[in-house]
């Protein structure tokens, strides 16, 4: 059945767990930040409550961010194997610090560590696809690995609010970190190589395919002497995941609290809800994956999401219904789940195998807005009293800046559909 398809399994699955887990640990925060007893054992009471919360967000962004142009330039010279698994060793020792924090200021510095230990996550992954995966299947590779991106806090709030409720919220980090240690770890280590050249279950024939390049692959591909740097178009990919890091962070480290404070979820409505956003963003991921390979406009299709994030976040600022607000809420989250694929994707094409690590380092950087947005959000609340009114108004700016940066890129990507349009036969992987 894998006969030329074992690329799948020993880059693709590895890839999904990696993300599965590694997103529980990032946005894992959201769940447990809404139990009391957590709140109080930190010290995050008082007035600028909100703001502590948001700052937690803020720390590890920041250094999540700022660790992508490090782990790229690293990955580049080691290889993804080995920095993917010196990575995964710092989220494990986080996480078991995180669990043993018994004051805010050491907890924070975890939220520092762990993210510096998990800024090579887009690094690793990007690089991997890029040697790993034919050109032409860039949007369902990418798709195979963002599925664990999205699955994995869909399946985690549940898992997360269980887990706090029966035991404790410490329990939720040695649970993460054991996950890490004994799935992630080995999996790198026994299923992995840099290049299939490397592997040695590869046989000949995927290895050609792999390698096969065509006219229609040469006409888009970036050129040889060309740095994706002097490509406009991947500066707007990258202002495009300014964007959308500060949307979709700001949504989802928020929204389980939103539920809770502004539309009087119980715990079980909340998990259910968020786990249900993260889901509509598995959605687009796959939709994306199938579309963007299809039409190959994947600018026009962020453009399209950009300006739906914006509608519905409109609707859930005058929505009274609270289940329709938290959906639309959820709806506008998974709009930048598919435009965080879309952003990934082009940033495999307009790089080369070569310089896949450092592009995918300058994006990775983008998350740094996340931090930024949690935390403004948290503090724009405690300025008006909780009231979450005023920081999904700035989320609606922020979406417009987002479809006014794509919109230069629509025509260069018509320009070049018409020069070589999609092929009539289908095309086999």
């Amino acid at each position: 059945m894998l006969n030329g398809q074992k690329r799948w399994l020993f880059i693709a699955v590895p890839i999904f767990f990696f993300w599965f887990f590694g997103q529980i640990d990032k946005v894992g925060i959201s769940i447990i930040q809404t139990d009391p007893e957590f709140l109080h054992a930190l010290g995050m009471t008082g007035d600028d409550k909100n703001a502590k919360i948001g700052l937690l967000s803020f720390v590890f962004t920041i250094a999540y961010g700022v660790s992508n142009l490090f782990w790229g330039f690293i990955i580049d010279k080691l290889g993804a194997r080995k920095t993917a698994i010196a990575g995964l060793f710092v989220w494990t020792f986080t996480m078991i610090m995180s669990g043993l924090a018994n004051s805010y200021e050491i907890f924070l510095i975890s939220r520092v560590i762990l993210g510096f230990g998990e800024g090579m996550m887009i690094p690793v992954s990007g690089k991997l696809i890029s040697n790993w995966f034919n050109k032409r299947e860039l949007g369902r590779a990418q798709a195979s690995w963002l599925t664990g991106n999205y699955l994995g806090p869909a399946m985690g709030a549940v898992v997360l609010v269980l887990l706090i409720s029966l035991l404790h919220w410490q329990a939720a980090f040695f649970m993460l970190a054991a996950f890490n240690l004994f799935i992630n770890i080995p999996m790198f280590i026994f299923m992995t190589r840099n290049t299939p050249e490397e592997h040695p279950r590869i046989s000949k024939e995927e290895l050609a395919f792999i390698r096969q390049t065509d006219d229609e692959i040469k006409e888009t591909a970036p050129s040889e002497n060309k740095s994706f740097a002097q490509d406009y178009r991947f500066w707007i990919v990258w202002f495009g995941m300014l964007v959308c890091s500060f949307l979709f962070f700001g949504i989802s480290i928020w929204l389980p609290t939103y539920l809770i404070e502004a539309k009087g979820f119980e715990r079980e409505g909340m998990s259910s809800i968020t786990s249900l956003s993260w889901l509509f963003a598995l959605g687009f991921v796959l939709a994306c994956g199938f579309l963007a390979d299809k039409t190959r406009r994947p600018s026009l299709m962020a453009t399209i999401l950009f300006s739906l994030t914006a509608v519905f976040l409109t609707v859930a600022v005058f929505i009274p219904n609270p289940i329709l607000a938290g959906l639309c809420m959820g709806l506008a989250m998974g709009c930048q789940g598919g435009v965080f694929h879309l952003s990934n994707m082009l940033m495999v094409k307009y790089s080369t195998p070569e310089t896949a690590g450092r592009a995918a380092g300058l994006i990775g950087f983008t998350n740094i807005m996340g931090g930024f947005s949690s935390y403004i959000m948290g503090w724009l609340r405690d300025l008006s009293g909780g009231d979450f009114s005023s920081s999904i108004a700035m989320l609606i700016f922020t979406a417009i800046l987002g479809l006014a940066a794509y919109l230069f890129s629509i025509k260069r990507e018509a320009a070049e559909l018409r020069l070589s349009p999609i092929p009539v036969q289908k095309i086999q992987a």
